[in-house]
């Protein structure tokens, strides 16, 4: 029984690096640290390294390929934002080029780093252990005269701090539209397809939150679109002005062909008379306007007669 005790005792001890080491990889975002840069710090170039640092800053503070890295209680985390929210990144995946940054960039440095030599870099495969130097024995190695030049910094971002500072929805959107960096680094690269992808997704939700109609901007193609104001009330063009109005009664139905005028005038005929009385033989006279053929004769007669009484 004491041995069983012993060898179980011995099992968790040999188990217990592995949990330790595993520990560093974090699969969500927003871990908390200590850390808290309420304005956009101060970054200086680490000379002959593609990495600046933080020299006001109490910690362990860097900006590499477009993201910014953290060094705090054995873990290392990166942000697109200098003050987070920030990624855990497995040991395994830290880029070389922070690896082989000097101790003496470490404004924080940890206590294991005392008795290394201050322009070189940590002893990562002392402290991590031979199996992380067995699968990242290369780190150290590398030709200085080719050093890549350094991501340009974000200093966009200078204008976000205190109350303005983003959230993390904002933060994809803002950086998308105005960073135009592309990481070499894979991991790098991951967090930046990331950041592209949120920023679609919260694009629409974005609009929505402010108010505005994300057709609103849209210039109509086709003038049906085009819907008209109350009480609007549309001008004939110059071409319709220019017609001849036509009344209702006039207009000709669609597909027919409009009457022409006739191209001359005839002479009018003369009325033809429809009383027995108006026909031309017949005597017309004036007489003083009191009547015209028979009607003047019998007139004269009656008027002989009245002489004669």
């Amino acid at each position: 029984m004491r041995y069983r005790l012993i060898a179980l005792w011995m099992m968790l001890f040999s188990i217990a690096p592995v949990f330790a080491q595993s520990s560093i990889n974090f699969s969500t975002p927003g871990v908390r640290i200590s850390i808290n840069v309420p304005v956009y710090p101060t970054l200086q170039r680490v000379p002959g390294y593609p990495v600046y640092y933080a020299p006001s800053l109490r910690s362990n503070y860097f900006f590499y390929d477009g993201l910014y890295w953290v060094y705090e209680e054995d873990n290392w985390y990166s942000s697109s934002w200098y003050n987070g929210p920030w990624w855990g990144v497995d040991s395994m995946e830290v880029p070389y080029f922070l690896l082989r940054v000097p101790v003496r960039y470490y404004r924080h440095a940890p206590s294991y780093f005392r008795g290394w030599a201050m322009n070189d870099a940590p002893r990562w495969g002392d402290h991590w252990g031979s199996s992380w130097q067995q699968r990242r024995g290369d780190w150290y190695r590398w030709d200085r005269s080719r050093s890549p030049s350094p991501a340009p910094l974000p200093n966009y971002q200078r204008q976000y701090s205190g109350r303005q500072y983003p959230q993390a929805a904002q933060q994809a959107t803002i950086q998308t539209r105005d960073y135009r960096y592309q990481p070499s680094e894979p991991i790098a690269q991951q967090q930046f397809q990331r950041q592209r992808s949120q920023a679609q997704a919260n694009a629409p939700r974005a609009i929505d939150q402010r108010g505005n109609d994300p057709r609103a901007n849209r210039v109509p193609t086709q003038r049906s679109e085009v819907q008209p104001a109350p009480g609007y009330v549309e001008q004939p063009s110059r071409a319709q002005q220019s017609r001849p109005q036509q009344s209702p009664g006039n207009r000709s139905e669609p597909g027919t062909r409009e009457p022409q005028p006739p191209q001359t005038v005839r002479e009018q005929q003369p009325r033809q008379p429809n009383r027995a009385n108006d026909r031309p033989d017949r005597d017309q006279g004036n007489d003083n306007g009191r009547g015209k053929g028979n009607d003047g004769e019998k007139g004269n007669e009656r008027e002989r007669k009245d002489r004669d009484r």
